[in-house]
């Protein structure tokens, strides 16, 4: 049973992982520490929602756990001029996961853990705050910051004829 929940669920689990650790190796480890919590609190799901939301919610607590333990969550203090970018919709067609994933991943941890946390995982500003042990305000600015950096990265890409703006 453990081994198909693994099969099932694993290269999901790695690609969230991705998004929060800086390596790839510290992503597999993650995973590995993430579905033994799995396997260990199997019995204490309440079936009150998707089997994956509760395995994902798991893999994400033990990679904020996971960084934390490394002192990654330190709070940064960029200096990096950001440009003023227009709000709208960003069109990422044009982009591999790979491209995208590399960008969130240069993103600095704390920036990185805020912008997945609530651009991709849906978490709100107040929860984030909970989980990283910061202010709610904290949380919005740095997401902003995170965005900003996003945006200006894309720019840099040089795709042409594309607006890009991140939106959530």
């Amino acid at each position: 049973m453990q081994r198909l929940l693994y099969d099932l669920y694993a290269k999901k689990m790695m690609m969230v992982c991705l998004r929060y650790a800086p390596t790839t190796f510290e992503a597999e480890d993650i995973v590995q520490e993430g579905f033994v919590k799995v396997f260990s609190n199997i019995q204490n799901f309440k079936r009150d929602c998707p089997l994956e939301f509760w395995v994902r919610k798991i893999i994400v607590n033990t990679a904020l756990k996971h960084l934390r333990q490394k002192s990654l969550l330190t709070v940064s203090h960029e200096t990096e001029e950001v440009e003023n970018i227009s709000s709208g919709d960003y069109n990422l067609n044009d982009y591999s996961m790979d491209e995208l994933l590399g960008m969130i991943q240069s993103l600095a941890p704390r920036y990185r853990m805020v912008f997945n946390l609530y651009a991709i995982e849906g978490y709100n500003h107040k929860e984030i705050g909970e989980m990283l042990d910061i202010s709610e305000g904290t949380s919005k600015s740095q997401y902003s910051r995170a965005r900003a950096i996003l945006q200006n990265m894309l720019l840099r890409q040089d795709k042409p004829n594309q607006e890009h703006v991140i939106s959530r």
